[in-house]
């Protein structure tokens, strides 16, 4: 397992709609592992792949809260079935825009598909931060980030301010 840089905004990769994967092998499990332990160094509560230069559609996640063990979990292709009416509020940051925190509001129930880590396809309904995390991710894989729902002034304003930081952390190394 290695950590692997994560991509910030602006870098164009980002933007990329992310392909599907033929089959959960070893290297797929592979990449897994490395997300997984870059998300958790970072830290998040969730990565796809497309944010460490990966753009096939893979994410993982783990939404155990602090002092509860790990709760890893993985998607491949994953796809939203059906949706509920009504959505939720949530404020969100994303380890691809540091620092930036915004309220989107998201459907508050969602019906998945996808592959586990064995390749299993799994169907079931998320809800709550589960919810809002996985529709967050599954954004990615379509070259969307959450700051993509803010007005223009703000998404300018959050892409400035990571390459601000950016260029000050690259200027005191």
């Amino acid at each position: 397992m290695a950590i692997r840089p994560i991509l910030t905004v602006p870098d164009p990769i980002l933007k990329q709609v992310s392909k599907p994967v033929d089959k959960v092998d070893d290297q797929l499990r592979a990449l897994m592992d490395d997300m997984l332990e870059t998300m958790y160094d970072a830290p998040g509560i969730g990565l796809a792949a497309v944010q460490i230069g990966e753009p096939v559609r893979v994410i993982v996640m783990d939404l155990a809260r602090e002092g509860e063990d790990p709760q890893p979990r993985y998607f491949v292709n994953p796809e939203i079935l059906e949706t509920v009416e009504d959505t939720q509020p949530y404020e969100e940051g994303c380890l691809s825009v540091p620092e930036i925190y915004e309220t989107v509001e998201r459907p508050e129930r969602v019906r998945l598909r996808y592959l586990d880590y064995d390749g299993k396809a799994v169907e079931e309904w998320a809800e709550g931060l589960y919810a809002t995390c996985i529709q967050h991710e599954m954004d990615h894989l379509e070259g969307v980030l959450f700051i993509d729902y803010l007005s223009r002034l703000k998404r300018t304003r959050a892409v400035d301010k990571v390459k601000k930081a950016r260029r000050r952390s690259s200027e005191t190394v």
